[in-house]
């Protein structure tokens, strides 16, 4: 497993964009698919994006797409998650996630998680 550790998060008016960050630690980070997963209040987690090991591959929710941007640095072991347009019903806490597999979409395939960050888009 690898430690993460999410920041970026905070208040911005509909329309605006944050970029947030995932720290991660442990040298295998290279070998982790990550993703981004949110949960608003009263809702179940649900997946945002997620990029392969390489970097080659990403998915993205329906919901976002077009709008966030997944992306990492292996050498810096850090995943980010640019998000534009940003919507109020883009308001959730946002997790950090890792695998163990190249490429996965489902939450059960994430065995590390980080504590997470809020987001909260007003209009």
């Amino acid at each position: 497993q690898v430690q993460l550790a999410e920041s970026g998060g905070g208040l911005v008016q509909a329309g605006g964009s944050l970029r947030l960050s995932c720290a991660a630690s442990g040298r295998t980070f290279s070998r982790y698919a990550l993703g981004w997963f949110r949960q608003a209040p009263g809702k179940e987690r649900e997946i945002v994006a997620v990029i392969s090991w390489t970097g080659s591959s990403t998915y993205y929710a329906d919901s976002v797409k077009g709008r966030f941007t997944i992306s990492r640095d292996n050498g810096k072991n850090t995943v980010y998650l640019q998000m534009n347009s940003l919507k109020p019903e883009d308001t959730a806490v946002y997790y950090c996630a890792a695998s163990p597999y190249s490429f996965k979409v489902q939450s059960r395939d994430f065995d590390s998680w980080g504590q997470g960050t809020q987001v909260t888009v007003s209009s």
